[in-house]
């Protein structure tokens, strides 16, 4: 699965919270950029962002003198920002729950910058959409774990991790799918046929409780 740090744009321009719009528009047009990202002042301070979505709407619809609205007047501090490391698919569904367009990739210091065009145009979801892959890892750790249950037995520590691994995947599965995870479960159904099994996985979240 691609990563946020995999189709990122590294090309990132910084501006001053006290500049003014009008240098924000200038570097904007400059660099054929949609968004400029708001340096921290400290190593306490927060990066923010402004875009053309920020100058369309808070100056230019409002007849605003953009040599003197001040960056800071109009940008959003702090801003949602990205993990490098996070799934392309997990940024698009930040995207979705937020209604952010782009946002800045950050691990310990600004790496790059993402956007939905970054998502739209350098993700692999048209050729490897992730529900379908779910789908193919869930069916091959269900194998995996009916076989860890013969070969080691219900109760066996390994056979019990093996379910554990069916359970995320399929609750991950109906999250990305947006739906509600199915009341009967493989594990469940696994459950059935092996009671013994709660007892053990009881005692086990018991113990440690």
């Amino acid at each position: 699965m691609l990563k946020a740090s995999d189709i990122m744009t590294n090309d990132v321009a910084k501006i001053r919270g006290s500049a003014t719009v009008a240098e924000a528009v200038k570097l904007m047009k400059f660099k054929s950029l949609r968004a400029l990202i708001v340096d921290v002042r400290n190593a306490q301070d927060a990066y923010g962002i402004v875009t053309h979505t920020d100058v369309v709407n808070k100056v230019v619809a409002y007849g605003k003198d953009p040599e003197k609205v001040r960056v800071y007047e109009i940008m959003t501090k702090p801003c949602i920002v990205v993990n490098p490391d996070l799934g392309v698919e997990y940024v698009a569904r930040l995207f979705a729950n937020t209604g952010i367009r782009i946002a800045p990739v950050i691990h310990s210091s600004l790496l790059g910058i993402i956007s939905d065009s970054d998502i739209l145009y350098k993700g692999d979801f048209l050729e490897n959409p992730k529900v379908p892959l779910l789908k193919r890892e869930l069916a091959r750790a269900i194998e995996e774990a009916q076989l860890a249950c013969s070969v080691s037995g219900a109760t066996s520590p390994e056979c019990l991790e093996a379910w554990v691994l069916v359970d995320e995947l399929e609750a991950e599965a109906a999250y990305q799918e947006g739906t509600k995870p199915v009341e009967e479960t493989a594990f469940h159904h696994f459950c059935t046929e092996h009671p013994e099994v709660l007892h053990v996985r009881h005692d086990q979240l018991v113990t440690a409780g």
